[in-house]
């Protein structure tokens, strides 16, 4: 397990993949060595990824973002759908970050942004900022402690929520480096 952000209990875990029915990889697989390189915990799924897919792993893994790339159209359906699965499945502090290489025009982003969607990187972006700006803008809006925040209950835990489990393991792999971050209930309910 790698370092957490300083004030951060654990690391920054995020999804990385490219939207269904897009075989360019090329841009996530950067984007994810960067974030990697940055100290973040990295779930990647490659390339030609569901809606579905992505959801599933991000509240698995209990991250805190996922990253896409998107260049074969259909972005507006592909991140609005995402939004709308993570909240349905109790999920709603995942945030969303994406790219598409120009594809994902502005007026685009900007719909996006009130849809929910943290942010769209544009071409722009990347000349404005970089690479490494980008990560850490994309990393700035990340360093949220999601271990101080929507605790499991017990009766989740054992009635098999999965966010619950997901936060439940979390927290113990947590408490191996810092005790006394899993609570005792829960301490005392995995025993």
């Amino acid at each position: 397990m790698s370092a957490p952000p300083q004030g951060l209990k654990s690391p920054i875990r995020i999804v990385t993949a490219a939207a269904l029915f897009d075989g360019h990889d090329a841009a996530i697989n950067l984007m994810r060595r960067l974030i990697q390189d940055a100290g973040c915990e990295v779930i990647h799924l490659g390339h030609n990824r569901s809606v579905s897919d992505i959801v599933d792993a991000a509240i698995q893994e209990d991250v805190h973002a996922v990253a896409i790339t998107s260049y074969q159209g259909g972005h507006m359906e592909f991140f609005t759908y995402l939004r709308e699965l993570l909240d349905e499945r109790g999920a709603s502090h995942v945030r969303i970050f994406g790219g598409g290489g120009g594809v994902i025009v502005p007026e685009e982003a900007e719909a996006l942004h009130a849809a929910g969607i943290n942010r769209i990187y544009h071409p722009e972006d990347g000349r404005r900022m970089g690479l490494e700006g980008m990560i850490a803008d994309l990393l700035s809006q990340c360093e949220v402690d999601l271990l101080a925040q929507d605790m499991p209950q017990i009766d989740d835990v054992v009635a098999g929520d999965v966010v619950a489990v997901a936060r439940t393991i979390s927290l113990a792999e947590a408490e191996v480096e810092k005790p006394g971050t899993l609570p005792e209930d829960l301490k005392q309910a995995l025993h």
